[in-house]
Formats: structure tokens, C-alpha cells, sequence
């Protein structure tokens, strides 16, 4: 592909990313305001997130095991239709229960944004040139993740919140109509589709159960009780199963052999941390600013402006110094420096921090992220074989978005917990009654419709209790940056996934053809064949 055929192709697939990020994050300023109007709880509006990031978890390798499979292109724009049609059902909903279930099947469709759009990007640009498009992968993810929920204050200020779930449409028709006129994959032999259903319910009942418990452990039930024991060890003993099942079937949802690839293993690692980080604070900083600080949707989306412009910089800066360079590793390590400070600095926070020291510490978050996120996919996909990119990268972003469901779901727990047991005791203390929220100390307050008194105290319950949700990401933060200090540095190849693979098909058929002798490789069709050793891959 010409220079001018790679950019438009481009184009499309990061439209389709950004159709996919966006129908996730456009709500999340606004969701005080839809869990509120639906009558919803604390616990409800973490699972409206987390329904989303739960299948989406669990749909990106099963996209990933079907792009090694099947066509790329037919799946990035199915995984577009079944996106935007979700989300605009979820705009309809009239009770929280049918929001969470169309946030749900919204996820199915990013998995596969979120898995394939990497994939394709492996497919046209070889791994030196892929630095700075992943660099400008990572703006678009990005600007969409937090500048989403500007757009989304905007449209519940102006005409309502359910346009929210009606915004990305027009944006998906123009992904699919741009990748369709522009992205031409050479016909490559592809393997019979066997999909691995059993992985696929093992780790979705798994991993489910796991969040479920998380949720409502210390509200419903003891942390310690036999709820706990019952709900985790069999969480732990059906995902020992799919383990099993994923070692002996023959085409896994998740290759566990991929497992000996020392970058990918601490990849995950470190993509788990930053999953945290990256819809952790999408989620809870909405909160914060609307309820903590008392301000509108547009406003709490406008004050997120630093956290993009720092995601931004880095990410897209950084990128084209690796393309230049080679070299990422350094650049990562900075990055999970930057990680760490952020969610210290943001972790001291309270409901009368300056917005400009908020806006500082938003800043250093979003460039650590910036720094790590899409780096961590490259360094991957430039140690694996090109017929497991799509597995590989699958399951980094697997991880990552694991991270982000279970980081939501167990902070979202932390705060509900802080903030109950905060208002509750605030208000005993101010000998106002408990009816004096308009519903428990559990449901997302309305803070126009309390004495000033009792809207200081909640003010003062969030600020702090957000606060310290980001306290307890910390210690993932570190455990990030060590993972990446482990990383082996292996030089970026110059081959494109296309190239790599058409040139393994020409080898593998003069074999069948009887034109390598002896298993000796000719040197003129060496010299054709992919440069195995700059990719960083076993012979």
C-alpha cells in the first residue's frame, strides 16, 4: 500500500476507535444526572459502567481469536453496527435495570472496536512506522475517553441525556462507509472458524461472579461471611476450569502458551494498572466534580480538558520518537513514573481543592497514560508470530479492560461504602433526619434538593471518598511501573503484518511445491522472506 492508501485506510479504522470509546465514555459526565432521573443507586450507577467494560472484557478475544480466523474487515464493521444500535437502545431505556442490559450488548461491539482496530493497524504498518500511529491511536482513545463526557454535559444541558446514546450513529456510518471505500486487505488463506464457546462462558460466568461480589461485598453481605467464600471460591474454581479448557482445546479464546512471551506476560501486567487508571478516573471523576464540587455536566466535562491535553502530548509526541528512534522502553518507564504521581497527587484531594492543583494533577495522570497504554500493545505485537497479532493483542486489551471492570466495581464498592457510612453519621451528628437525602444515604443525592447544611456534608462525604479511591489505585500504579522496568527491549521490525504474511505464504508454498530442497531455504527467497529475527520471534 502507497503512503496515501495507508492514511486513508487509517482514517477509517480510527474513526471506528473512536466511535467505540466514545459511545463508552460520552455518558459519564452525565450519569449523576441518568442514574438519578431513573432512580437509581450507587451501586446501579457503578454497574452501568462496569456491564459495559464486563462484556466488552469478554468479547475482545473472542474478536481477536476471529481476526486470526476469519476477515478483518467484515468484523471491524459488525462490530460497529452492533455498537452504535445497542447504544441507541440504551437511549430509549426508561428503568436502570434496561440501561445496564443495552450497556451490556454496547460492549459486545467495542470489544471488537477495541481488538481489531490494533490488529488492523498491525496489518498495514510495520512495527518501526507503528510508534507514531499508535501514538495517534492513543490521542484518539484519549481525547474520546475524556473528552466524551464533555460532549455528553453539553447534549444533557442542552437537549437531554438520552441523546448521549444517540451521538455516536453518525460517526459509525461514516467509519463503515470510509473503511469499506478504503481499506483493501490482500486475500490471504485463512484457517476453518472454531470458536472456543466454552472459554467464552467460563471466563464470562468467572470473571461475572467476581465483579458481583465485589459490588455488593460490605453493603449486602460481610466481606468475611460465607457469601465471600461462596461467590469467590467459586468464581476462583470455574476460572481454574477455564484455564484447563483453554489448554487443551484447539483453537483457545486465550493461547495460553502466549504466556511464555516474557513482554506479553508483564504487558498485562501493566495494562491491568492502567485500565484502572484510564476508566477509573473517567468514572469517579464525574462524581466528583458534579456532586463533590457542585457543577454542571459541560462543566465537569470541561474541567477534564488537562487530562486530554496530557494524553494528547504524550501519547502522540512519544509515538514519533519511537518511529524515529526504535526505542520505547524508556519512554514507558516514564510513563509509570507519571502513573504513580497522578494518583498520589489526585488521592489529596478534597471537596475545596483549587481547580487549578486539580487541573496539575489531571495533567500527570493523562500523560503517564498517554505514555504506557498503546506502547504496551506495540512492544507485544512486535514479539509475536503475525497469525497470533490478533490473539496477542486481544488479550492485552482483555487485560486492560479486566482491569478497568474490577478497578470500577471494587472502587465504585470503596466509595459507596465511604459515602454511606459518612452521610450517615454526618447526619446524625447534624440531627437531621435520614429522610432529609429523599431516599438512603446508598442513592445518588440531588443536591438542589437538600438544606445547605446537609449539601456541605455530602460535598465534603464524595470529596473525600473519591479521594481516596484513588489512593487505592496507587499500589497497582507501582506495581505497573515495575512490570515495565522487566521489560526485554527488542528493536521494532520493518515489516508490515500483510507483508509478513504473504512472504510466509510464498515460503510455505514453494515448500509444497517441492522448490526447497532438503529444508534449505534459498538466499533469494531468504532474502524475500520476513526478517524474523528484527521482529523478535522464534525461527
Amino acid at each position: 500500500m502507497s503512503r496515501r492508501e495507508v492514511l486513508e485506510s487509517l482514517s477509517g479504522i480510527l474513526l471506528g476507535m473512536f466511535v467505540a470509546v466514545l459511545a463508552t465514555s460520552v455518558v459519564s459526565s452525565s450519569l449523576p444526572v441518568i442514574v438519578n432521573k431513573l432512580h437509581g443507586s450507587q451501586s446501579s450507577y457503578t454497574w452501568v459502567v462496569v456491564a459495559t467494560l464486563l462484556t466488552t472484557c469478554i468479547s475482545t478475544p473472542i474478536w481477536g481469536k476471529l481476526a486470526d480466523l476469519t476477515n478483518r474487515k467484515t468484523l471491524i464493521q459488525v462490530a460497529l453496527v452492533i455498537s452504535v444500535v445497542s447504544a441507541a437502545a440504551a437511549g430509549l431505556s426508561h428503568n436502570v435495570a434496561t440501561l445496564i442490559t443495552f450497556r451490556a450488548f454496547q460492549g459486545l461491539g467495542a470489544g471488537g472496536l477495541t481488538a481489531l482496530a490494533t490488529v488492523l493497524i498491525a496489518d498495514i504498518i510495520s512495527p518501526r512506522e507503528r510508534g507514531k500511529y499508535m501514538g495517534l491511536m492513543g490521542s484518539i482513545m484519549g481525547v474520546s475517553m475524556v473528552g466524551g463526557p464533555l460532549l455528553g454535559g453539553v447534549l444533557t444541558d442542552s437537549i437531554g441525556w438520552r441523546y448521549n446514546f444517540f451521538v455516536g450513529l453518525p460517526f459509525a456510518i461514516a467509519a463503515i462507509l470510509v473503511l469499506q471505500r478504503t481499506l483493501h486487505l490482500p486475500t490471504v488463506q485463512r484457517r476453518s472458524v472454531r470458536i472456543d464457546y466454552w472459554g467464552a462462558i467460563l471466563i464470562a460466568v468467572g470473571i461475572g461472579t467476581l465483579l458481583v461480589w465485589i459490588t455488593f461485598a460490605g453493603d449486602k453481605y460481610d466481606w468475611i461471611s460465607w457469601q465471600t467464600f461462596a461467590m469467590v471460591g467459586g468464581s476462583l474454581v470455574v476460572l481454574a476450569v477455564m484455564v484447563l479448557v483453554e489448554l487443551r482445546t484447539a483453537e483457545p479464546l486465550i493461547p495460553m502458551h502466549l504466556f511464555r512471551n516474557r513482554t506479553l506476560v508483564l504487558a498485562v501486567v501493566a495494562s491491568v494498572a492502567v485500565g484502572v487508571a484510564m476508566f477509573g478516573t473517567s468514572v469517579f471523576l464525574s462524581q466528583y466534580m458534579q456532586i463533590a464540587r457542585g457543577k454542571t455536566p459541560t462543566q465537569s466535562g470541561l474541567l477534564t480538558i488537562p487530562m486530554v491535553v496530557g494524553l494528547f502530548l504524550t501519547s502522540s509526541l512519544i509515538g514519533q520518537v519511537i518511529s524515529r528512534t526504535g526505542r520505547y522502553k524508556r519512554y514507558m518507564v516514564v510513563g509509570g513514573v507519571l502513573l504513580t504521581i497522578g494518583l498520589v497527587l489526585l488521592s489529596t484531594i478534597d471537596y475545596r481543592t483549587s481547580f487549578v492543583i486539580v487541573s496539575v494533577y489531571l495533567f500527570v495522570l493523562g500523560a503517564g497514560v498517554g505514555m504506557l497504554m498503546q506502547n504496551l500493545v506495540l512492544a507485544v505485537q512486535n514479539t509475536l508470530r503475525i497469525t497470533e497479532i490478533g490473539s496477542g493483542t486481544a488479550t492485552v486489551a482483555f487485560f486492560r479492560t479486566l482491569g478497568g471492570a474490577i478497578g470500577v466495581s471494587a472502587l465504585g464498592a470503596v466509595l459507596a461504602n465511604r459515602v454511606s457510612t459518612s452521610i450517615t453519621d454526618g447526619l446524625a451528628a447534624l440531627g437531621v433526619p435520614a429522610d432529609a437525602l429523599g431516599g438512603s444515604s446508598s442513592s445518588i443525592p440531588d443536591l438542589s434538593a437538600v438544606p445547605p447544611a446537609v449539601r456541605t456534608l455530602i460535598e465534603q462525604s464524595y470529596g473525600d471518598g473519591i479521594a481516596d479511591v484513588f489512593l487505592f489505585a496507587v499500589p497497582l500504579a507501582v506495581v505497573a511501573f515495575v512490570a515495565v522496568c522487566f521489560l526485554k527491549e527488542v528493536p521494532l521490525g520493518d515489516k508490515s503484518g500483510v507483508q509478513q504474511l504473504l512472504e510466509d505464504e510464498l515460503v510455505a508454498e514453494s515448500f509444497e511445491a517441492g522448490a526447497v530442497e532438503n529444508h534449505v531455504v534459498p538466499e533469494d527467497m531468504l532474502a524475500q522472506a520476513p526478517d524474523v529475527g528484527r521482529r523478535g520471534t522464534a525461527s
